[in-house]
């Protein structure tokens, strides 16, 4: 069983910047793919970011240039460092990890952006 525990969240004004940190327990070396998600109530999960365990990243193109994925192997954690928000990425955002073919979901943690 792997655990991610969300971190970052908050309240921020349009055009802010907020930081979401992702921490797994399990090793970074056996983790293939770690990704972020987010949802807002009524709707689908939507996809943001993933980086692979080689540094591959990739992006939704509704976030494409304004957030960055990042992760520090040594301490088993992911990054979204997320820039110009918008109100219309309030949301409940989510990591994910794919570990041995196995899929772990952390628990959310609330982004909210006011105009």
């Amino acid at each position: 069983q792997v655990q991610l525990v969300e971190s970052g969240g908050g309240l921020v004004q349009a055009g802010g910047s907020l930081r979401l940190s992702c921490s797994a327990s399990a090793s970074a070396s056996s983790i293939n793919a770690m990704n972020w998600y987010r949802q807002v109530p009524g709707k689908l999960r939507e996809w943001v970011a993933v980086i692979t365990r080689g540094g591959t990243t990739n992006y939704a193109d509704s976030v494409r240039g304004r957030f960055t994925i990042s992760r520090d192997n040594a301490a088993n954690t992911v990054y979204l460092q997320m820039n110009s928000l918008k109100p219309e990425d309030t949301a409940v955002y989510y990591c994910n990890a794919n570990v041995r073919g196995l899929v772990y979901w952390g628990q959310g943690t609330q982004v909210t952006v006011s105009s």
